[in-house]
């Protein structure tokens, strides 16, 4: 599924020389492109459709920069060359395995080739998440989540969302996982719906003009609403989320305790989906939620087309034990605790 698309996209961000040019600003990525013009559906609006998976980003790029790039957006030439290395001896799972006989995380855990993109955080300038609203902070404390260590379990409100395949929950659904990153967009007069391989969900995206749901009428993944801007780009409008403790969970490398990340009804989500040639689009989104954090907060991914890439069944807890099993669990360690007191 990666295959030599992934490999030019690697190079795309290298250069044609993999060589720096010395005039290049590393804290600015390239503006979308408006000169692409894609085909037109037969009913008149920018096709979009087909595979656009982004498993191709899983290259070790976290959520939050590291403090030690400052502003920077790009990695030097030299810490391109660190990642690449690392990604490489990440990547050697899976043949040591494959050599050995085994199946362990170098299966499970897909690996991509690296890229030169200090956080998937565009803004603020710093690439880390904005600080929490003190109701941000409570809110963030009382998640629970199977992601982290040490947590107690007594019924099937104290996981989050994920863990109890409902969903992964927005924004986080848009970021790279070390598995599951299909994408693939579907198109109708009026309509596009965008499928995540992720617990297996479709954003449905009108694009006819509608207006928003009542505010009042929740839901996992919010009630969106696009338009269509210039030739070449989407425009969503996401509003009327489900708040809850355990509403997201964003997961990918870099993210907050990997699950601390809760979402209020005041959320609101605007994104940009650029294509910019017939095999990519620049994906840019805009995340507002004042009642978890004190300012917004933005993020961009470089998306590559993939009509090859197979999405198969999304097994997440097979046999719908785990939750039951978590909880037996989390109860029996407690009286274990209570008799050697």
């Amino acid at each position: 599924m990666r295959g030599s698309v992934l490999l030019l996209a690697s190079a795309a961000l290298l250069g044609s020389s993999g060589a720096l040019a010395q005039e290049e600003d590393l804290t600015q990525l390239p503006a979308p492109s408006d000169d692409y013009r894609p085909a037109l559906t037969s009913w008149g609006e920018p096709d979009f459709r087909g595979g656009w998976p982004i498993d191709h980003l899983n290259g070790r790029t976290p959520l939050q920069r590291a403090a030690e790039y400052g502003d920077r957006q790009l990695l030097t030439e030299a810490e391109y060359a660190e990642r690449a290395e690392m990604v490489e001896q990440l990547e050697q799972r899976y043949q040591n395995e494959d050599s050995s006989g085994t199946m362990g995380i170098g299966h499970w855990a897909e690996v991509s080739p690296a890229n030169r993109r200090t956080s998937w955080i565009t803004a603020p300038a710093d690439g880390q998440l904005p600080a929490y609203t003190e109701e941000g902070a409570r809110r963030s404390e009382a998640m629970n989540s199977t992601w982290a260590a040490g947590q107690v379990f007594e019924w099937v409100d104290d996981f989050d969302s994920w863990d109890r395949c409902i969903t992964r929950g927005l924004p986080a659904s848009m970021f790279p996982f070390m598995y599951n990153n299909g994408m693939r967009i579907f198109q109708a007069p009026g309509l596009v719906a965008l499928q995540m391989e992720m617990v297996h969900e479709v954003r449905m995206i009108p694009t006819d003009g509608s207006a928003h749901l009542p505010r009042q009428i929740g839901q996992w993944l919010g009630d969106s609403r696009g338009t269509w801007e210039d030739h070449n780009t989407l425009r969503v409008e996401t509003t009327n989320f489900r708040p809850g403790p355990s509403a997201t969970n964003i997961g990918t490398t870099g993210s907050p305790r990997e699950n601390d990340t809760p979402v209020s009804a005041e959320a609101h989500m605007v994104e940009r989906f650029h294509m910019v040639g017939e095999n990519e689009i620049i994906y840019e989104f805009t995340w507002t939620d004042p009642v978890i954090f004190t300012a917004p907060w933005s993020a961009r991914l470089e998306w590559q087309r993939d009509d090859d890439y197979g999405m198969y069944e999304y097994a997440c807890h097979e046999g719908n034990v785990q939750i039951r099993n978590y909880i037996t669990t989390s109860r029996a360690d407690a009286a274990a605790a209570a008799g050697g007191q």
